[in-house]
């Protein structure tokens, strides 16, 4: 395990042309220049061209390095957000530490910001939640952000699993962030939402992070792989639905508030669980409360506890073969074949005229049966005929957002604001694991 911080590579633009950096303050340049003023990189030939303003090109290299003192800031004007998602949108931040520009084979390069663990997850946590949600809360995310990214830093020194297996009938698929390389993360939901200093608005995140400074959660002198998400629906799930085929002990599926729960464990159970809105903390219809914890363009999103989403055949043919790439004729039949604990669908079946494919992960899943992502994979589905018994329509009737394995974010932040404390909810979702300060 680790013993001090370490410093963390985020990529905030990956695979771009251009990239426009306007600089507050100085930053110096390998060769001692020191520049305070607006920049532009673009890739040419394979090397990265830095321009200024007044004087033109100032270095042309594979890979650039400009290091910030400790108050200077920059700011990327344009930095996609929740790509691929129904929130994708263009922001301006402000981000602190140093920037290492690199060249990505000959047409494209990332920028990538080199800065501190502790500063890095201030951010993190005012970026995946509002900063002026519950200040247990915040310091229950700041540990599990901190688990995860440093579990993962360690993860990707060992040999990577399988991520897909493909033949003839099946597609089975899953993600991780140990596909990136060249930098530890992404800024985006793919690892952790990282959207600068801007997101730092309360003093109840600067104490979140000073309070839990260090502090990981351990089991058996490992670093938890602490998953987190924003509402599970009502039970938590296992790592194995998203994940490879492995099951933390950290990470089994729990009932999110004080009542005992059996897991989904047939099709009649997770249609009946799904077709009703049962207690839980995660269900919670206090917008007062939801301000204080959700950024204002996740809070477009009001039904997520349990939801219902509703397509003509046709336009679900149309959507399947967009994003999977596969003409199945005419839509026949949806068919769940595993789902985990929570209800959320791992293998699914999709029958058609012209082909019959079972396709998993979890988030392979939502990615194929939506213009973007649904929700979440645990639904059941009802499928509408017309006169002549032909399906017209498909109706997805289902509950949570996200993957559900380890902290349910909404759930947490209820636990918080009815007086629960950060170990008491991290005690609750990564049960058996144990906090450990380590630097």
């Amino acid at each position: 395990m680790i013993t001090g911080e370490p410093k963390i590579k985020v990529a905030l633009l990956q695979d771009v042309e251009t990239a426009e950096i306007n600089l507050d303050g100085d930053y110096l340049l390998g060769n001692g220049c020191i520049l305070g003023e607006n920049l532009t990189a673009e890739i040419s030939g394979g090397y990265i061209c830095l321009k200024n303003q007044s004087a033109g090109q100032i270095t042309k290299q594979k890979e650039i390095l400009l290091t910030g003192e400790k108050q200077s800031a920059f700011t990327l004007p344009r930095v996609k957000i929740g790509i691929n998602f129904h929130w994708q949108q263009n922001q301006r931040q402000t981000f602190r530490g140093d920037i290492l520009l690199s060249a990505v084979e000959k047409a494209s390069l990332n920028l990538i910001n080199i800065i501190s663990l502790e500063d890095y997850l201030a951010s993190v946590i005012s970026s995946e939640m509002s900063a002026e949600a519950p200040p247990e809360f915040l310091k229950a995310q700041a540990v599990t952000a901190r688990s995860w990214l440093v579990a993962m830093l360690e993860k990707k020194k060992a040999a990577k699993p399988p991520r897909k297996t493909k033949n003839e009938n099946e597609i089975i698929t899953w993600q991780d962030v140990n596909d990136h390389e060249g930098f530890d993360v992404c800024a985006d939901d793919h690892c952790q939402r990282y959207q600068g200093i801007t997101k730092i608005i309360s003093d109840n995140v600067k104490t979140a992070i000073e309070e839990t400074r260090g502090m990981f959660l351990v089991i058996s002198d490992k670093i938890c792989d602490a998953r987190y998400y924003k509402c599970c629906g009502g039970l938590t799930e296992i790592f194995s639905t998203a994940w490879e085929n492995i099951l933390p002990p950290y990470l089994k599926s729990v009932t999110c508030d004080k009542i005992s729960r059996e897991p989904i464990s047939s099709e009649k159970e997770a249609r009946e669980w799904l077709n009703t809105n049962p207690p839980a903390y995660c269900n919670t219809q206090d917008n007062e409360l939801m301000e204080k914890i959700l950024p204002s363009f996740d809070r477009k999103i009001s039904d997520f506890y349990r939801w219902k989403v509703i397509y003509t055949r046709r336009e679900l043919e149309e959507i399947i073969k967009a994003k999977s790439g596969i003409d199945f004729g005419e839509l026949q039949n949806i068919k769940p074949l595993a789902r985990g604990h929570s209800g959320r669908i791992y293998k699914l079946k999709l029958e058609g005229s012209k082909k019959t494919i079972t396709v998993g992960k979890e988030l392979e899943i939502r990615r194929w049966l939506s213009p973007t992502h649904l929700l979440s994979s645990a639904f059941v589905v009802t499928a509408e005929k017309d006169k002549n018994e032909t399906v017209s329509k498909f109706i997805f009737t289902g509950g949570g957002w996200g993957h559900g394995v380890g902290l349910c974010q909404i759930g947490a932040a209820v636990m918080a604001e009815r007086g629960s404390s950060a170990a008491e909810i991290l005690a609750h979702y990564f049960p058996g694991a144990n906090l450990q300060k380590l630097y």
